[in-house]
This record gives structure tokens, sequence and C-alpha cells, in this order.
């Protein structure tokens, strides 16, 4: 079956302008145009669609899929099969959500008691299943997982004030590293802060403090693209704060 712009726009849930700006930027180019003008579509642009929402929804940028999709090695079933492991996990993260929310309900209208480390359970659990589903397979290869078992463990027992403090720190970091980039010098005293706060940072889920840990982690954050983008606020920043904690952690 073939749609217009419009048809395929109703038939999946996006705007008219949404599919022409795909096709503005390459990601879905229309199957043919009309003797009219029209951008027609086929079946195989219609899966090509269904795979960008799929990646769109678990929030993969555009630039991103179209690289993925136009890899002459894509695979469309393997990709489906990611997509629904992915798609479970977020599920248990929602339902892990849901609970804690139905029990603060609980407590509140039954006058149950439910201890400050319950409240902060399913916001611990989303953080420890999100860092498992992004960066679980390569961290428990270079570390192992008995040392990840016991990092989840530590963050699921995080007081209420540890688990805000953590968040707090994670935000000084980015502002510290913002700071000490614009100097260029990864050995100086901002830089040098960073690495501090980078190490009190992990000092709440990490069970046992080394400089060659902290070294290798700080080079995964450049090789894995993933992690990369956690701190790549401008290009190099990522490597200037691997510099920095490297330089730390000679001191």
């Amino acid at each position: 079956m073939e749609y217009t712009v419009q048809k395929l726009g109703r038939l999946a849930g996006v705007s008219a302008r949404t599919l022409r700006f795909y096709d503005e930027v390459g990601i879905l180019k229309p199957a043919r145009i009309s003797s009219s003008g029209y951008r027609i579509y086929g079946a195989a642009e219609v899966d090509r669609l269904q795979q960008i929402l799929f990646y769109r929804e678990l929030g993969v940028g555009l630039d991103r899929i179209k690289e993925i999709m136009d890899d002459p090695d894509y695979d469309g079933v393997r990709a489906l099969r990611l997509h629904r492991e992915e798609l479970l996990e977020r599920r248990e993260r929602l339902d892990a959500l849901i609970a804690n929310v139905e029990r603060t309900i609980d407590a509140r209208e039954g006058g149950t008691d439910m201890s400050d480390e319950e409240k902060f359970e399913g916001f611990k659990d989303k953080l420890i299943a999100d860092n498992e589903a992004k960066y679980g397979a390569e961290v428990r290869a270079k570390y192992g997982d008995e040392t990840i078992d016991r990092s989840n463990a530590k963050l699921r027992g995080m007081s209420e004030a540890d688990y805000a403090e953590m968040n707090k720190l994670a935000d000084e970091i980015h502002a510290s590293l913002a700071q000490a980039f614009k100097t260029g010098d990864p050995e100086g005293e901002a830089a040098r802060r960073t690495a501090e706060l980078h190490k009190q940072w992990l000092s709440y889920s990490w069970g046992s403090y080394s400089k060659e840990a902290h070294a290798g982690l700080a080079q995964m954050y450049v090789d894995d693209e993933r992690f990369k983008a956690y701190y790549e606020k401008e290009p190099g920043m990522t490597a200037f704060l691997r510099d920095a904690i490297v330089a730390y952690t000679r001191q």
C-alpha cells in the first residue's frame, strides 16, 4: 500500500511537517514523487519510519538514527529485538516509580509509615536501571560483576540526604568543569577542583576509591560516545576532564 504525506502522518501519529523535514534531512525519503508533485511512501518507508519512531522514543537523536540505519550492516530484525529489550527495561523502571507513588499515596491517605529510604527507592532503582541499560556491559567487563553489584547495593542503601548531595555534586561538577575548561589547563587549580569534586561524587557509589580506577573511568568517558555525551557540552571537554583526573591521580 502507498501513502501520501498526509495519510502516512495520520497512520503514524506524526505531523506532515515532520515527514517533510525527515525528507529534507535525508533520514526518510519518499519512494517516489507523483506526477502531481506529492511525496509517495511505500512499505519500505513505512517500516523505516517505524524504526525511526522507536529510536526517537528511546531518546536517540536524528543524526545518530540516520547513521545507524544507513550503516550497510544494519539489521532491522536485530534492531527490533534491541528496541524490545530497551522498552521492557524502561517499563521496569516506570513500574518501580509507579509502585513508589502508590506507596506514598497510601502512606499519606492511610496514615501508614513510610521511611525516608522508601520514599526514594523508586528514584534510586530507576537510576541503577538506567545506568545498567546504558553502560552495564562496559563497566561490568572493566570492573567485574562483584564491584558493580556492590556499588548498586551502596546506592540503594543511600539516605535521602546523601542522595540529594550526590545529585548536587553532579551539578557542581558540570559547572566546575565549564570554568576549568576555559583556562585550558588540565593541571591547574580549577581542573584539580573539578577532579576532586568528581572523586567525591564517586564515593557515593564506589565501595572503595583507587586512583587507577578513577583514571580508568575517565578514559572510558572519552572512549565511549554514550559516556562522552554526558560531559561534552563543548568539543574537547570530556578529554579535558580525563586529563584533569589523570593529573589529579598522579599527585
